[in-house]
């Protein structure tokens, strides 16, 4: 497959979220630290705020009923119709409200000039490859605490609070730094290890549950010229969708903490440097599909259903991402990580789900309340249910899949999440550290050992240095587990 455009590689970003959760995806680009700092001083906008409306039960946030509410959404792998739909339902409640829509894949340079002028849009879906740093947004005051929004009334149900109706994990991901939630995650991404049931049928194989056991899968694979891995070699930060919960599940839940808050050595823990040594294994026994370090994750994704390869880290965004290339017989399947073996700590099925989609309301928007109201729309079954059907993937509101009939992915999907049960890890790295885990960790480590040109322990040294590094720099924000 030849170069996808940038706006191919920019698509789906959004739950890579990943990726800095997050985020997440065809990145080039990565905003700096600096990009906000101005904007903590900037002037404006306050004295055009509107007036607050008229507090009722059908209006429990006392939205302004005639003032305008803006939306500005991250245009990925999710599109946007499922926002757009949800905007109708604003429209209709606040009739005199008018709602001015757009949809970008370029968040920051839209955006950026917005904040520093203190005039940001009302709400904003921030994604993709040019999505603002989470860290910076809340270290500088840029957002409104959205504790409003989740002890209002469900929408659905007043007798209920929003925060009493989402996904476990969805209010602490919009944490930092303890009570106030500054992010709302709209999608609910499984992250692991994709596949094709049908592939594995083939080779009359099951899904790998030891590392013994996936290296005997790829080496049958590989008798039949089937590479046993792929992945998006350009932005190998998509590895850790399933080596992070890999090494929780090796080392525990406390392995994933300290890399999150930055601890010395926390790279060095032997956890960390089994798993590596077990990816490093796929390199050095020839079973990871020749020119992987080359592609990018749409062409990743492509060789891999094209049946060049088994098994491909993404996120559940994959399914719908890759829906024109994937056969309607490969019955899309994910599982949670393989394991070393019966001495793990965290049982086989422990796997990493988490919000994707982060979305925000400006602290300096014109109307915070409306912002709200729209993800208060949003977070309805009736809404929840449209986003699902039309994009194939979960949202936060927990629920939302009755009367829909579901895809092979997201089944599959569901399926894990219940295998898991509280077996679900959540790394924040991503989320806090933009550049460390995009840049550093993901590029100049994984991607430089599962390219072969860095061996596990110089990867474990090299991104145990960038930590380090990270953790002394004190024009960076540090957050830690509460």
């Amino acid at each position: 497959m030849g170069s996808t455009s940038e706006n191919d590689h920019s698509t789906g970003v959004g739950r890579r979220d990943l990726i800095r959760r997050s985020a997440a995806l065809g990145l080039l680009s990565v905003p700096t630290m600096s990009f906000l700092t101005s904007c903590a001083s900037s002037g404006g906008g306050s004295e055009d705020k509107a007036k607050a409306g008229k507090k009722t039960d059908k209006n429990p946030l006392a939205v302004n009923e005639t003032a305008q509410m803006e939306f500005v959404l991250f245009d990925g792998g999710f599109g946007k119709e499922y926002a757009e739909d949800a905007v109708k339902i604003y429209e209709k409640n606040f009739p005199g409200a008018k709602v001015k829509f757009a949809a970008t894949q370029k968040i920051q340079s839209t955006l950026q000039p917005r904040f520093n002028q203190g005039t940001p849009p009302d709400l904003i879906d921030n994604s993709g490859a040019e999505q603002m740093d989470m860290g910076v947004l809340v270290g500088k005051k840029q957002l409104a605490d959205l504790t409003p929004l989740l002890d209002a009334p469900s929408y659905d149900d007043p007798a209920k609070k929003v925060r009493d109706t989402l996904r476990p994990g969805i209010v602490e991901m919009g944490q930092f730094d303890g009570d106030p939630v500054w992010i709302l995650y709209y999608a609910y991404t499984v992250y692991g290890v994709w596949y094709s049931q049908k592939a594995l049928d083939s080779l009359d194989a099951t899904y790998p549950e030891t590392w013994d056991e996936m290296l005997a899968v790829c080496a049958k694979a590989k008798k039949k010229g089937i590479a046993g891995w792929t992945y998006a070699g350009k932005y190998p930060y998509y590895l850790p969708f399933s080596l992070y919960p890999m090494i929780g599940k090796v080392g525990g839940r406390d392995v994933l903490d300290a890399i999150d808050n930055l601890e010395p050595n926390a790279w060095k823990h032997p956890a960390v440097k089994t798993c590596f040594e077990a990816y490093y294994e796929l390199y050095q026994k020839g079973y990871v599909l020749k020119g992987t370090p080359g592609l990018d994750h749409i062409q990743s994704q492509t060789a891999w259903a094209q049946g060049k390869a088994l098994f491909l880290p993404n996120g559940s965004w994959v399914e719908n991402e890759s829906a024109n290339v994937i056969p309607a017989d490969f019955d899309l399947a994910v599982s949670a990580p393989t394991g070393i073996d019966s001495s793990d700590k965290m049982p086989f099925g422990t796997i990493w789900a988490s919000g994707g989609e982060p979305f925000v309301v400006p602290a300096k928007a014109k109307n915070t309340s409306g912002g709200m109201e729209q993800l208060r729309i949003m977070l309805s079954e009736a809404s929840s249910r449209n986003f699902t059907a039309k994009v194939k993937s979960l949202t936060a509101f927990n629920g939302g899949t009755d009367g829909i009939t579901l895809t092979p992915g997201l089944k599959s999907g569901v399926a894990a999440l219940d295998k898991a049960g509280d077996n679900v890890v959540n790394p924040r790295l991503q989320d806090w550290y933009v550049q460390l885990q995009k840049e550093q960790i993901g590029v100049g480590g994984l991607g430089e050992m599962m390219a072969g040109r860095l061996t596990p322990a110089e990867a474990v040294k090299k991104i145990q240095g960038y930590a380090d590094a990270a953790a002394k720099d004190s024009s960076i924000k540090h957050y830690k587990h509460q």
